[in-house]
């Protein structure tokens, strides 16, 4: 019986790491992120917070997140969704970490998807869920959160 329950258990495994369509199909469920989102939620004047993807190719979403103060640049941050080894990451290149911090993805839907690296200072998870026309993105750890709500520019 032990056997029997372990085989039933390997099988759907052995059968998704040998399908290398079953992260690039889950990947097109983030197409919709694809555009330019302008932070709704901000609390200092003058300050303009821009979040943009745009697809490089079929398995991968490149986004930059820009934050301006009075017109100004103040900060830029890289992101990018990508399949490696058939596991969908989130990518964060930010100048304050020595090299880029990687996400795994953990849960997606149609219009949302969380990602996590629990062995990360902040964040440990980053959560997008689109609802209607707003975009609500959760970092979170530590027993902190930080919510941005943006809405679709283009």
């Amino acid at each position: 019986m032990k056997k029997l329950l372990t085989i039933l258990l390997l099988v759907p495994c052995y059968a998704f790491a040998q399908n290398p369509g079953g992260a690039k199909t889950e990947f097109e469920k983030l197409y919709w992120l694809n555009g330019s989102w302008k932070q709704t939620n901000i609390t200092k004047p003058g300050q303009a917070l821009v979040e943009r993807w745009a697809k490089s190719d079929d398995y991968e979403l490149k986004g930059t997140a820009t934050t301006t103060q009075n017109g100004d640049t103040v900060f830029v941050e890289r992101t990018t969704l990508l399949i490696k080894d058939n596991i969908i990451y989130y990518v964060a290149d930010v100048p304050q970490n020595k090299q880029p911090v990687y996400f795994k993805l953990t849960s997606i839907t149609a219009t949302g998807f969380t990602c996590e690296n629990p062995t990360h200072d902040f964040p440990k998870k980053i959560t997008y869920q689109l609802s209607g026309g707003e975009l609500k993105a959760t970092i979170s750890g530590n027993g902190k959160a930080f919510d941005y709500i943006y809405i679709k520019k283009d």
